[in-house]
Formats: C-alpha cells, sequence, structure tokens
C-alpha cells in the first residue's frame, strides 16, 4: 500500500529529530533518522513507501501538498515536535482535506506524551505513541487488508463520542537487526544530493547519521529522548557491515555520526565493534554521543577504530545542580574525562544548560570558566527547555516556574532555543543572555582560536566544517557585541 513518511515544512532548518528542537546558531540539520527507520520497516513488509524531508528540500505548504497528492498515498505519517505541532496538525488537516481517503497519522515523543492534546487538534486520524516502526507498518498493512486500525497496537484515536481511545502499548523493536540500514534508506530516497543538505556543525560534512542502539539507561530530568530504559544493541557484524557497505558505495561520505543517546555504554559491546571495524580495515570517521564516565581503554579502542569526537554533556560547573537534574556525574570526573580525551586524540563537543534547577548567576558563570577551562573542539551552550514527559517539566508546573503552556513559545519567534522556565530571581530573558554570554566568550578566546587555526589549516574536512558552521555562528556572536544580547549582571567567581 501507498505510505507516505513525512517530515513537514515549518521553519527553514528546523531540526524535529533534535533532542531540543529548533533553528541551530550554527547551521546544523538532523537527519529525520526515527522517521527514515519507520519508512524501511513498512518498505521491507512490502508497502510502497515514500520518504519525504520539506524542511531539507526547503518546499513551502503548497508545495508539500502537491508531492503528496502526487504520491497519492493511502497512509500519511507525519513526523512532529513540540514547538511545531500546531503547524504539523494544521498540514495534517489540509492533507486530509484533499485526500479524503488517505489515513493521517502523527508521530513523535509530543503526541506520545500528550496524546489526548495531541488528538483534540483535530489534524490527524490517529496518533503513535512510543516507538512507531512497527506500528507504522502494521497500520499500513491493517489498512491495506481493511481491517480495523484497533488491532494495531501503539495507537491512539478519537472514537465517536470524542473520546482518547488506545490500542494497547506499541510493539518495540526487539532486535534492532530486523531494520533496515539507515544509509540504505537515506541513499534510496534522498540521493547523494539530498543527503548532502544535512549538515552536523560538529562533524564533518557530508555526514551521515544513523543508530547503533536505541534508549539510554540513564535518567537525567531533562532529556527528551524517546524510550528512556529500554536500551536495545544492533548486533555487532550488524553495524559493521553498515559502516563497510557505506565505505563501500557511499565514498563520498565523509563521516558518519553515531545518533545513540549514548554510545559506548557496554563497554564490551564498544570494545568488541571497535575490534571489528579494525579488523575490516574500515577507515571511515565516526563520532558518537557519550558521558563523562566513558572510561580510557574504551576511548583508546575507539581512536583506534576511527572514532574521531564525542558529544558530551557535562551541563554545569555545579555539583549542586548536576545532583538535582539526576545526572549521576561527579565534577572531578568532568576535567579528568577530557585529559583522557585529548590524551587519545578524540574531540569532544561539550554541551553545557544554563537556567537548571539551583542554577544562579554564580553557578552560570563558573559553568562558562568550565567550558572554556575543558575547551572542548565545539561547545553548545542551551536554556532549559522542559518537554512535556520530562521530569523537568513536571518540576517546572508543579513549583509554577512554567510561563506558558502555549506550545509555540518554546523556541524563539526566529524558531530558536529559548526556555519557558522562570525559576525565583532567573527571568528566562536572563537565562538566554547567559547562553549568548558563554557562547562568545568560548568562540572568541584566544585559547579557542589558536586551536582552530592550525585545526583548520591541517584537514581540508576540518576547514569546510568550520566554514559551513562559523558562517552562520559568527553572525549571532557579532549582534551579541553591538546589543545587550549577552550583557548578564553577575559577580565574578572562578572555577
Amino acid at each position: 500500500m501507498k505510505t507516505y513518511f513525512l517530515n513537514p515544512p515549518f521553519l527553514p532548518r528546523y531540526s524535529r529529530q533534535s533532542r531540543s528542537p529548533s533553528i541551530t546558531k550554527s547551521n546544523t540539520l538532523y537527519f529525520p533518522y526515527y522517521l527514515a527507520y519507520a519508512a524501511g520497516a513498512a518498505e521491507k513488509a512490502g508497502h510502497d513507501v515514500k520518504l519525504a524531508d520539506a524542511i531539507a528540500n526547503q518546499w513551502s505548504l503548497e508545495q508539500t501538498i502537491e508531492n503528496v497528492k502526487s504520491f497519492n498515498p493511502k497512509l500519511i505519517v507525519i513526523d512532529t515536535s513540540t514547538a511545531s505541532i500546531y503547524n504539523d496538525t494544521g498540514l495534517g488537516k489540509r492533507l486530509m482535506e484533499v485526500l479524503p481517503n488517505a489515513h493521517v497519522t502523527l508521530t513523535g515523543t509530543f503526541p506520545t506524551k500528550m496524546t489526548e492534546y495531541a488528538l483534540n487538534l483535530n489534524g490527524s486520524h490517529s496518533v503513535c505513541v512510543g516507538e512507531y516502526d512497527y506500528t507504522a507498518r502494521d497500520l499500513a498493512t491493517a489498512l491495506e487488508k481493511g481491517k480495523p486500525i484497533d488491532s494495531v497496537p501503539g495507537l491512539a484515536y478519537l472514537d465517536k463520542q470524542g473520546k482518547a481511545v488506545s490500542t494497547g502499548e506499541a510493539q518495540l523493536v526487539k532486535n534492532l537487526d530486523d531494520l533496515p540500514w539507515a544509509s540504505k534508506i537515506y541513499l534510496k530516497h534522498f540521493g547523494r544530493k539530498g543527503i548532502g543538505q544535512y549538515f552536523y556543525a560538529s562533524v564533518t560534512w557530508p555526514e551521515l547519521m544513523l543508530l547503533t542502539a536505541r534508549g539510554c539507561p540513564w535518567n537525567c530530568s531533562f532529556c527528551n529522548i524517546p524510550l528512556k530504559q529500554s536500551y536495545r544493541m544492533r548486533s555487532v557484524k550488524d553495524v559493521a557491515d553498515e559502516f563497510e557497505f557505506i565505505q563501500k558505495e557511499m565514498p563520498w561520505v565523509n563521516e558518519i555520526m553515531v545518533e545513540d543517546d549514548t554510545f559506548p555504554v557496554v563497554r564490551k559491546r564498544t570494545i568488541e565493534l571497535c575490534d571489528e571495524l579494525i579488523q575490516r580495515g574500515i577507515k571511515l570517521k565516526w563520532s558518537c554521543n557519550a558521558r563523562v564516565t566513558t572510561d580510557l581503554d574504551s576511548m583508546k579502542k575507539m581512536r583506534q577504530a576511527g572514532c574521531r569526537l564525542m558529544c558530551v554533556g557535562f551541563e554545569s560547573a555545579s555539583q549542586e545542580v548536576l545532583d538535582s537534574i539526576q545526572k549521576r556525574s561527579v565534577m572531578q570526573r568532568q576535567y579528568d574525562f577530557m585529559k583522557e580525551a585529548k590524551q587519545v586524540g578524540i574531540k569532544v563537543n561539550g554541551c553545557f544548560i544554563f537556567g537548571l534547577p539551583g542554577d544562579t548567576p554564580e553557578t552560570m558563570r563558573k559553568t562558562i570558566e568550565m567550558a572554556k577551562r575543558l575547551n572542548p573542539n565545539t561547545a553548545q551552550f542551551y536554556p532549559l527547555q522542559a518537554y512535556p514527559g520530562q521530569e523537568s517539566y513536571d518540576w517546572a508546573k508543579k513549583n509554577g516556574y512554567l510561563v506558558t503552556e502555549d506550545f509555540r513559545q518554546w523556541i524563539t519567534e526566529e524558531g530558536m532555543h529559548t526556555t519557558t522556565v522562570r525559576q525565583p530571581g532567573l527571568e528566562p530573558e536572563e537565562v538566554l543572555k547567559w547562553c549568548n554570554r558563554a557562547r562568545l566568550e568560548f568562540y572568541t578566546s584566544p585559547k579557542f582560536i589558536a586551536k582552530m587555526i592550525p585545526q583548520a589549516l591541517g584537514d581540508p574536512a576540518e576547514a569546510v566544517r568550520m566554514a559551513k558552521a562559523g558562517r552562520v555562528l559568527f553572525k549571532h556572536l557579532a549582534t551579541y557585541v553591538v546589543s545587550d544580547k549577552a550583557r548578564v549582571v553577575e559577580k565574578k567567581a572562578k572555577v
């Protein structure tokens, strides 16, 4: 059956798949990788599938509708996010009008956590709740065979009385090796030119984004990832086979971003996978998400196997703040980890969050000083974004810290990061200024610049990465210098 998987239009270069969906200040655009895996599962089951990314294609609303109409699907699967939910359901409503014989369903963390709310926006016939690879596949099969949708686990819909009805818990993909490779899905549906539209500011371009595992055994209160506490891994052989395929069939790919929530969770598996890549002679560069708890031996093996960079959440320079978000890390390990990463030659993209529970101007100043002292290869500075379903959202709502429940306000008018949390003595506008201040101080520090110049001169791929990210980033830095966007009131503090 014809099934259309759609990352719908919204703001230019808006990354729905990011943990904090927005337009970045570094030109980053995420692959719609969860949508791609679900499209692959439906395709593997024999359905006629089209996967399209209206954001990457720069389609308008009308262009998107015409493209969907030309395919004439019977099932339309629309990805969503918190800040774009009204936009996405508005498109769903239009598609229900122009394709009255098609079933429209929504996916993503928002409809999973705010199911009834999403249904009552009347922009779909149903929503997928939880992991949706098999839900979307089985929904396509049920519609093709004329079966009722209540036979498909993982769905919710409104009955004739307008009451939300659940079809039961979604079927998790127990064996991730059963899913087609993201690389093959991208190649078939996007092609080389389409893949080149994506960019991750810390990773050399062109890159691919894929998963070797799903879920995370950690439970940080601010994290917006789906399916916490459901950690599953692909086999070492399956991952190595995909790397080998990319190296042979897509030689123009410069790097792989392993977008597992935390790649080196299981030390034994990490070592085995790296050994397999080394044994097969795979020369691809790759990067991954990791934690400061990653041990030195794992890092050594990862580097030998081609790991170029780890994206790591340091979050804060305050142990009390780290404890408040259930980070389960200690300050000294932050510094030890960075020292070990530099020792083995793996670059680090450091992530820091401002406006966390217990944050003050003093703790945020310490975090800036820590970021400069750690001196990672790149750094990201976010305001706390409390999404429905997170513990941080519940905390903010319970304490009266949530400024609004208009989900359009989860990004700025320009589509960039903001915060809707107001703690006592800490206004949202001040938190944003601290993020801007951190960005300005970090990226203009002599220590950072001195590191980047030889890196760009010594590696053309690094020079391209810096140019693509820098042309956007430095426009923002320039505005901080001539405006009050990075002017903060503070007391000097040292780490």
